[in-house]
């Protein structure tokens, strides 16, 4: 059965092949969403193909909703997306997957049922359909080659919806039993390292020095360093000057 969360219904109308309504379901499954609905597929429902591709998403093909029309597949919805390479000279808004998802979101949180329609594999949405539909989906592809397979569409914009509903790290860094190093800590190690190769002459000719000095200075304010870092490169630093002592 679908979960109570809040969520677009995913609209498969007319699929042709069963492996591509299992992939879909995965690719939905994946980013959290389980409201399928399928109109009318070409190989009769349920489909085995389905279910073998769905692998460990089968439960949204349990939960699938089955209908005969796109029309019955709307019926409850209050504003619909229709994913669509070209817009078929119909006047409608025509937005990226991105945007649409921050407004299907949007509109969710109201307490508006949303749903997003995606076409058969070879044609993909008739006008008819797509007439049916508030605002069309565009995804932006290499124009030379404009075409999507189903899955990857449903991918797309699960994917984009994911994004909008979840609280997502966008970066993290795993910091490995270390934590960044702090102002004081680089501005010690600046200092440690001005200071030896102020003593090995480095700083040459004095006219230049301070303006050597100030570059330097702002390497190390550009490079975000973690303790185990500054550490390791004070170390750098000690074990090349007792070098040098016992050399000489």
């Amino acid at each position: 059965m679908s979960s109570d969360q809040p969520q677009p219904a995913f609209v498969l109308v007319r699929p042709q092949m069963g492996e591509n309504i299992g992939g879909a379901a995965r690719a939905m499954l994946n980013f959290g969403l389980d409201k399928m609905r399928v109109v009318s597929p070409r190989d009769g429902w349920p489909n085995e193909r389905a279910v073998a591709m769905a692998s460990g998403a089968g439960r949204v093909l349990d939960g699938a909703y089955l209908c005969d029309s796109t029309e019955a597949a709307l019926e409850d919805c209050h504003y619909v997306f229709a994913t669509t390479a070209r817009a078929r000279g119909l006047t409608k808004p025509v937005v990226t997957p991105e945007t649409a998802m921050q407004q299907a979101a949007e509109m969710i949180g109201r307490g508006e049922k949303v749903a997003v329609l995606f076409g058969p594999e070879r044609a993909g949405l008739e006008n008819e359909d797509i007439a049916r539909a508030n605002a069309i989906i565009n995804v932006p592809v290499n124009p030379e080659y404009a075409s999507l397979n189903l899955a990857q569409c449903v991918l797309l914009t699960a994917y984009e919806w994911r994004r909008q509903s979840a609280d997502i790290v966008h970066e993290r860094v795993d910091m490995a039993k270390t934590e960044w190093a702090s102002h004081a800590e680089m501005q010690a190690l600046e200092k440690h390292y001005e200071e030896r190769l102020d003593e090995a002459g480095f700083f040459y000719p004095e006219a230049k020095a301070e303006g050597m000095k100030i570059n330097l200075r702002n390497m190390w304010s550009r490079m975000r360093l973690t303790r185990a870092d500054v550490q390791m490169l004070h170390g750098v630093m000690r074990q090349m000057v007792r070098w040098k002592e016992r050399s000489e």
